[in-house]
């Protein structure tokens, strides 16, 4: 199934955001090998240099590590980071916008916390 990309951003970032949510979200775990360039050009129909830009990007920030002769493997420990990573960033740049527009709604706790837990 074609990935649809978004036209406003670079493909080899929604690359590399696709692996870091992967991550958090524990489909591709520590430790575990990443498929090589060739295999996800090829399943997202893209030249292979997108695909090592997104990859040099998670090796720049230590996400991943080369393995030589092997190919790139998931830090461990990065899960951890990634969150804490992503934690600081919702919270500084979402969710002061987000926090405005239950105000101007005037939304009390009330109705937001059973529409949270029904996602459950």
């Amino acid at each position: 199934m074609p990935t649809p990309w978004d036209p406003d951003t670079p493909i080899y970032i929604q690359l590399y955001q696709q692996v870091v949510t992967r991550i958090l979200d524990g489909y591709i775990t520590e430790g575990e090998p990443l498929p090589s360039v060739r295999k996800v050009a090829a399943e997202y129909k893209l030249n292979p240099i997108t695909i090592s830009k997104a990859y040099q990007m998670l090796q720049d920030e230590n996400i991943v590590e080369k393995q030589r002769g092997k190919g790139l493997f998931v830090k461990h420990g990065v899960q951890d980071i990634i969150l804490n990573r992503e934690r600081e960033s919702f919270l500084s740049s979402q969710w002061p916008k987000i926090l405005q527009q239950i105000n101007r709604l005037k939304l009390s706790a009330e109705d937001l916390l059973p529409s949270t837990l029904e996602t459950k």
